[in-house]
Formats: C-alpha cells, sequence, structure tokens
C-alpha cells in the first residue's frame, strides 16, 4: 500500500552547485551523500543502465526529499535550460513558502530565474522559477484555507 512520497530525484552535471542552489537558497540540508563507480552492478540492475557511476545526494526538507545524482557514465545529454513546463515528465517541484513575495525578492536577487512575478489565481500566490539546471521550482504561499497535506 502507499502510504506517501518520500523523495523526488533529479540529474545534474553539476552536483555541488545543485546542492548549494537548493541548501543555501531554500532551506534544504544535506542528509546522506554517496558514490559508485562502474561495475557496481546493483546500481546498474536498479537504474536500467550499464557500467553506471555517479555520486548522490539526499537533501531533506521537513518530511520531503530531493536526491540529486551526478552521472560520470554514461555521460548526461546536456540540459534544456528552458524545458517547457508542458513537456511530458516531471513539470515541477512546489516549495511551501510563508511568504512568496520576498522570497521572490530574495530569490531574484540570487540570481534564480522567475517565469514572471508571484501571481494569486484562487489558491494563494505562487510564481515557478528555475533551478541552476532550468528545473522548474514552484514556490507557494498557502492562504491559510488551502491545506495542502492534512492536519
Amino acid at each position: 500500500m502507499t502510504v506517501r512520497l518520500h523523495h523526488t530525484g533529479i540529474s545534474t552535471p553539476d552536483l555541488d552547485r545543485l546542492v548549494s542552489f537548493y541548501c543555501d537558497l531554500l532551506g534544504f540540508s544535506e542528509v546522506a551523500r554517496s558514490e559508485w563507480e562502474p561495475g557496481f552492478t546493483p546500481a546498474d540492475d536498479v537504474l536500467g543502465l550499464e557500467d553506471s557511476a555517479a555520486e548522490m545526494v539526499l537533501l531533506g526538507l521537513a518530511d520531503t526529499y530531493l536526491e540529486v545524482f551526478e552521472f560520470r557514465n554514461p555521460l548526461p545529454e546536456p540540459p534544456k535550460v528552458e524545458r517547457p513546463v508542458s513537456e511530458v515528465g516531471i513539470n515541477h517541484i512546489c516549495v511551501a513558502v510563508a511568504d512568496v513575495a520576498s522570497e521572490y525578492q530574495r530569490l531574484s536577487a540570487a540570481g534564480m530565474r522567475f517565469h514572471s512575478p508571484p501571481r494569486d489565481i484562487g489558491d494563494g500566490p505562487f510564481v515557478y522559477g528555475r533551478d541552476p539546471d532550468g528545473n522548474i521550482v514552484e514556490l507557494w504561499q498557502f492562504d491559510g484555507e488551502a491545506q495542502p497535506l492534512p492536519d
């Protein structure tokens, strides 16, 4: 039986840069770090790869985790920095914030790119921005009535 979503995994060409973004700017903390070299069959079997090699960092924020991989083998394709949100696949991650306007200002000043200023179309103000690899990160300020999680 499914209980809850535990983590989402993303790959990056620059692990340190992406870990720094999520930790320094969004408040995640490093929970675990590991790596493997080519020939580690258990990783290859699970990932469906051959002779994979990677470093992985698990980041935590409250009870949610983000697993970030940097593969050394096979080498990944360059990221599509402006991948449209309409493409099939995971199209964004959402982080709940107390004040989306102030976070928008703070993160803009730190260099985060946003699609627009924050908007409110009925469920509390939110905004979509991009991490350094172009993954979309939504900042959502819940209005107190729309509760994303049960009490």
